[in-house]
This record gives C-alpha cells, sequence and structure tokens, in this order.
C-alpha cells in the first residue's frame, strides 16, 4: 500500500507514541525525515535516534523524551504537518511565521536544506512550511 504523504506518517506516529508514552517508536527512513528527526534532536524535543538498515529503504529508531517528574509528561506538547502535498505553504524570509512568540519551532525546507524558523530567518531564506512542532 502506497502512502501518500510519508512524512505526515512520521510525524503520525511520533505523535502517537509521545501520547502513549512510548520509549521509542520506528519509523520508515529517507533523506527529508532524517533531516526533521535531526532537527527533533538539536531542538531538544527527543532523546536520541538510530539509523536501522534493512534490505529495503532502512528504518530510524526515534528515542522520545519525557519530563523528569512522576506523571511523565511528553516533552512533545504538539505536532502539526502545515503543508501537505494536496496544498503546498511557502514563506519568504520576511514572512517566517513564530510559534508561540519562539517557544515552538517551525521546520522549514529551503534552498539550504532542512531548517529551523530561527535558522532560516538568520539565513536570510524562504522555502516551504513542513512543519510545527511546540
Amino acid at each position: 500500500m502506497s502512502i501518500s504523504d510519508p512524512i505526515a506518517d512520521m510525524l503520525t506516529k511520533v505523535r502517537n507514541a509521545s501520547s502513549a508514552r512510548h520509549e521509542k517508536v520506528d519509523v520508515p527512513a529517507s533523506k527529508m525525515k532524517i533531516e526533521i528527526v535531526k532537527i527533533f534532536k538539536n531542538e531538544g524535543y527527543i532523546k536520541n535516534f538510530k539509523l536501522l538498515e534493512d534490505k529495503k529503504q532502512g528504518g530510524i529508531r526515534i528515542f522520545l523524551k519525557y519530563e523528569a517528574d512522576q506523571t511523565k509528561t511528553p516533552v512533545i506538547r504538539g505536532l502539526t504537518r502545515i503543508s501537505k502535498p494536496g496544498l503546498r505553504k511557502y514563506t519568504g524570509k520576511k514572512e517566517m511565521p513564530r510559534l508561540f512568540n519562539g517557544m515552538g519551532t517551525v521546520i522549514v525546507s529551503t534552498s539550504c536544506g532542512v531548517l529551523t524558523d530561527r535558522r532560516a530567518r538568520e539565513q536570510g531564506v524562504g522555502g516551504e512550511i513542513v512543519c510545527y512542532i511546540w
């Protein structure tokens, strides 16, 4: 079965595993997904990730992060796909959105690679808004 939006599928798996308080989640790998997961790690939303090798396309094992309290509250409070295959959303460098006044992260696919909103502003580039995470 073909998936029409593999990035949305990955984000849904991470969101569901986080809300179910799983330790890890496995998703099929692609270059775009690996870059998104690297941003999740650098921004502190996940503990770590590991690339899995198999005879097909490989996979990514994402280790989820939780707060150090008794309730095991997920660090990822929300995760939303913005640009979809049927409706792409683009932004210029001057109109780059800020999520919760800088408390959240906007992930943007630019000509310089996949960047956060802060890095895209620093480099002065716009692009396709992939997702919001907070």
